[in-house]
């Protein structure tokens, strides 16, 4: 999956450490994530320097152990709350650093 991005090795970093990634290749401005250089799923991070408007069309759900502790500590490392009308829904929406929404959601039973 690639994720273009205006600062590639900021947000490649960022989502490192919200999927317990690491940084796998740095070349010509782009940034690969993953767990091994051998294993999928790898993100790779692009340079883009046009500004983008509106929702993204792809985003990750991500499905932590306990959701209000991954909530907190995604918004400590920069993450902020976004609202895309989901009123009461069991999944939480927030924006990274650069503003692609992801959903954190709430582990079955």
């Amino acid at each position: 999956m690639v994720v273009d991005a205006a600062d590639p090795g900021r947000l490649a970093r960022w989502w490192a450490e919200v999927l317990d990634y690491r940084v796998i290749a740095e070349e010509n401005g782009e940034v690969r994530i993953g767990s091994g250089p051998d294993t999928w799923p790898m993100l790779t991070f692009c340079p883009v320097a046009d500004d983008r408007a509106g929702k993204n069309r792809l985003h990750l759900d991500l499905l932590p152990a306990d959701q209000a502790a991954e909530i907190e500590r995604l918004v400590d490392m920069g993450a902020r709350h976004v609202d895309v009308g989901q009123r009461d829904a069991s999944w939480t929406v927030l924006a990274d650093p650069e503003g692609n929404v992801f959903c954190v959601l709430r582990p079955a039973g």
